[in-house]
């Protein structure tokens, strides 16, 4: 029995303030009524939710958004937007060929709006891709647990895709840089609803994760941790 990419969470000092900066950039609706949340997009959508912290970020995130275009207007498009919610520009030495545009939001978590007729990002969604930071067997590790197939394994990158479609996720391969205490931002996953959470815990071990000794956020979740020491958590079924 295979998992489900439930939710990606950020830890945010202002949840609602974040939450409605997203909203606004990825044109999702802001709910409320369990915790602080963007609803899912689509049948292999993900909720993005929002989770009160005070943790300082002081190096870039493992994990961030690349936003897809359609046209040169839509990528210009959503750059206003995301200025005009309170982003800004973020220079990470990115030279003047390179055609994405490198933001960041309001309390400073990367992201990246790409240039249309991307063909790595053909055919998936608005978020295009949460690209990761993380080694070759991290992305083997994920292909296992969610049962995506690989739709990309060269020079140790990776990639993986549900095959419903919709966002991929993508690891960069070494050098993995070092990591935070925390991540700001990781993944939440469940199983269906005649699923065992203790039961898959047990099976993503044999895969290579390990079970955190303290408690997330969310309430009856198993906190782990993948092979690259990335933190998630497994959620009752959904």
């Amino acid at each position: 029995m295979s998992l489900n990419l439930y939710a990606l969470s950020f830890d945010a000092k202002d949840p609602v303030a974040l939450a409605r900066f997203w909203g606004g950039v990825l044109r999702r609706e802001v709910a409320e009524d369990d915790g602080v949340y963007l609803r899912a997009e689509g049948k292999a959508g993900f909720r993005v939710q929002f989770l009160q912290s005070d943790a300082v970020k002081d190096r870039p995130n493992q994990i961030h958004f690349d936003l897809t275009s359609q046209t040169p207007e839509e990528q210009q498009e959503t750059v206003a937007r995301a200025l005009e919610l309170g982003g800004r520009h973020l220079d990470i030495g990115q030279g003047p060929e390179i055609t994405h545009v490198v933001l960041a939001d309001p309390e400073g978590n990367e992201f990246c709006v790409i240039a249309a007729g991307n063909k790595f990002l053909a055919n998936t969604a608005t978020i295009g891709a949460l690209s990761s930071d993380g080694t070759q067997a991290v992305g083997y590790f994920w292909s296992k647990a969610l049962d995506w197939p690989l739709v990309w394994d060269q020079d140790e990158e990776t990639a993986i895709q549900s095959p419903d479609g919709g966002s991929k996720i993508s690891w960069g391969g070494p050098p993995v840089a070092p990591k935070p205490p925390k991540n700001r931002l990781h993944l939440d996953v469940a199983p269906p609803p005649d699923g065992n959470p203790e039961t898959e815990a047990k099976r993503l071990i044999t895969l290579g994760a390990r079970r955190l000794p303290t408690r997330q956020h969310t309430p009856n979740a198993i906190p782990m941790a993948d092979p690259d020491n990335n933190e998630f958590c497994v959620l009752t079924p959904r």
